[in-house]
């Protein structure tokens, strides 16, 4: 009776195959989205998501769902705005991404941002702006979605990491954006880029990606992985 799972840092969240979220573990922050901070040892409804849901996505200590119409929910830590309601107040149980409630097809949460890919296939993000995550060149926090330059359309797949984030595009390609000092952003570079760059020798031929804490993954459409 499960379709997917999400996991943040010490709690862990199940969608169902009826389109429900339940969760377990660490909940200091709300991020199990029951309406209490108690610690779960076996899961527990998401308040109000027991339908509807058809994607999740959670890091350290919040949590997002993509509804069956299209819209963002979160819920969780929120000193950084990464639930994206236009506040920085915990929420115990999941509430309205501002200006998303509908027309998105993808979302991937980071440690202290979110992103959504929307239908149009453009990028969404808020939250934690530090190193440039958001990818609105900038370096301010946004507590509420904004685009990235660039990529108003164009992209199939979103992945997080600890302070960057990548895109995959539909061609194939993929580009990143945020912190690099370890080259994260496979840009032949360690400059950390507020604007999403191409990834070297990635313009074609990506079919997935994947971002660990600070290094990225793809696997190409021949199979491989880079």
């Amino acid at each position: 009776g499960v379709s997917a799972i999400a996991a943040g840092t010490d709690h862990t969240c199940a969608l169902t195959t009826g389109g429900g979220i339940k969760c377990w573990g660490g909940n200091a922050s709300g991020q199990l989205g029951d309406n209490s901070t108690t610690n779960r040892l076996t899961p527990v409804d998401v308040s109000g998501l027991t339908s509807g849901v058809n994607a999740i996505a959670a890091n350290r200590d919040h949590t997002c769902a993509l509804t069956t119409g299209g819209g963002v929910k979160c819920w969780g830590y929120n000193g950084y705005g990464q639930l994206g309601d236009n506040s920085t107040t915990n929420r115990l149980t999941a509430v309205d991404v501002s200006g998303l409630n509908s027309g998105v097809s993808a979302i991937a949460a980071s440690e202290a941002d979110t992103c959504a890919v929307t239908t149009g296939g453009g990028v969404k993000c808020w939250g934690h702006n530090g190193y440039g995550q958001l990818g609105d060149n900038s370096t301010t926090n946004r507590l509420t979605a904004v685009d990235v330059p660039g990529l108003t359309s164009g992209v199939s797949a979103i992945e997080a990491g600890t302070y960057h984030t990548c895109a995959l595009m539909t061609g194939g390609g993929v580009k990143c954006w945020g912190y690099n000092t370890y080259g994260q952003l496979g840009d032949n570079s360690t400059t950390t880029h507020l604007t999403a760059v191409d990834v070297s020798g990635l313009n074609s031929g990506g079919n997935a990606i994947a971002a660990g804490n600070f290094h990225t993954c793809s696997l190409t459409t021949g199979g491989s992985v880079k």
